[in-house]
């Protein structure tokens, strides 16, 4: 991996190429130029090319480059797990929104299954939903993150988690909870991020 210092822009654009790249190879392609991955991407061909100079000469003139060896690099500057087996926590409206999304596969893993307080009454979910009560007896092997579409018993339910294996968090909850340390967050607070938005436009106006 090359010791050049990445810049943040080209970093987050680096997850959109690896999840374009894994659909291509599962799609058959194996060799791409610079200008057909942008048109897949919506990203400039000059841009690629100048954030793919921050890991070595990729390419070769004329031929473009080997789907298989960019997928390799960028998971090594990634550090992703493909295979990363994902829970989800309340199978509610949310919850069984993000089930049936679960669109991330080609970047991050998948969702491979769910926990209720009332699996009984989750219908047409596309991964099994357990009772959250068999949380140890069900949690899949190896699993570290989990996604939390909860609004009551957030603390309990988070420290249970962890108790378990878990090592991450998405959390939709409203709730604050804490973790100790060795435990990430990433909250995602819709209202914030409406406010946030409502100020941006407001700003443009004046």
């Amino acid at each position: 991996m090359t010791e050049r210092k990445v810049p943040k822009a080209t970093l987050q654009r680096y997850p959109v190429y690896l999840k374009a790249l894994r659909k291509l190879r599962s799609d058959g392609i194996r060799r791409i130029m610079s200008r057909e991955l942008a048109e897949y991407v919506s990203i400039e061909s000059t841009t690629i090319r100048r954030d793919f100079s921050f890991l070595g000469n990729l390419g070769k003139q004329g031929y473009g480059y080997n789907v298989d060896d960019l997928i390799d690099i960028f998971s090594e500057q990634l550090g992703v797990n493909f295979d990363e087996k994902i829970i989800l926590i309340g199978a509610g409206n949310l919850g069984k929104a993000l089930m049936n999304y679960n669109n991330w596969n080609h970047v991050v893993g998948e969702i491979v299954c769910a926990f209720d307080l009332e699996p009984e009454k989750v219908q047409g979910a596309p991964v099994p939903v357990y009772a959250l009560s068999e949380l140890k007896e069900k949690m899949p092997e190896g699993c570290r993150i989990a996604i939390l579409c909860i609004s009551k018993d957030v603390q309990e339910t988070v420290d249970l988690l962890i108790e378990s294996g878990i090592r991450g968090f998405v959390s939709f909850a409203m709730e604050h909870f804490s973790v100790p340390a060795g435990i990430y967050v990433k909250s995602v607070d819709v209202v914030s991020s409406i406010q946030e938005l409502v100020f941006e436009t407001n700003a443009i106006r004046k």
